[in-house]
């Protein structure tokens, strides 16, 4: 009878569903980024980045597919390494951080393409508008840290296009659209 109930309890055991890990993305160890760059006039790049953002994400290797992704971001903390062109950003004539201060990321899908490439789908909230983008993703690793934490990163770039935003193209016409590049690192919780 005993021999019985530790077959039992170890198939039980082994037949427990595996759940994903859930991460904080380290935004306070300067271990993630948003950056953006965007044509100017078509004659070369303005780019620059969010500095203040949040973050959490689950990840299963075993389950890609079950895995989400949440990031809030301040829109305010644009910055593209010039005062008066951050300024010119966050106006009416872009951003327009003071009606619309934060954006965000909910993951709708997340696909295992192989190979540690993954697509991401989602909402993205920015300037007021909602629209699904799809990102391209991959996996650069994960592992034990030296403070004896456990950590995941993965890297992503998607191209938005400002008018599907409601953001007024006032840098030409070869400036219709902006790359997106993510680089986030997680902490296991």
């Amino acid at each position: 009878m005993k021999k019985l109930l530790v077959a039992l309890a170890t198939t039980a055991l082994f037949s427990l569903p595996v759940v994903a890990a859930d991460y904080k993305i380290d935004d306070k160890g300067a271990h993630a980024f948003i950056n953006f760059k965007i044509k100017h006039l078509g004659y070369s790049w303005l780019t620059g980045r969010f500095n203040t953002f949040s973050g959490t994400f689950s990840y299963d290797e075993k389950d890609v597919n079950a895995s989400k992704i949440v990031v809030d971001i301040d829109a305010t903390s644009i910055d593209s390494n010039h005062a008066e062109r951050d300024k010119h950003l966050k106006s009416n004539d872009f951003l327009n951080v003071s009606k619309y201060g934060k954006a965000k990321f909910v993951s709708t899908k997340i696909t295992d393409k192989g190979n540690n490439q993954l697509e991401v789908v989602g909402d993205l909230t920015l300037h007021g508008i909602t629209k699904s983008i799809v990102i391209d993703a991959e996996k650069i690793g994960e592992g034990k840290d030296p403070w004896g934490g456990y950590r995941a990163g993965f890297s992503g770039a998607t191209k938005l296009g400002l008018k599907d935003f409601g953001i007024p193209e006032r840098l030409g016409p070869a400036s219709t659209h902006v790359e997106l590049e993510l680089h986030v690192e997680g902490i296991r919780q």
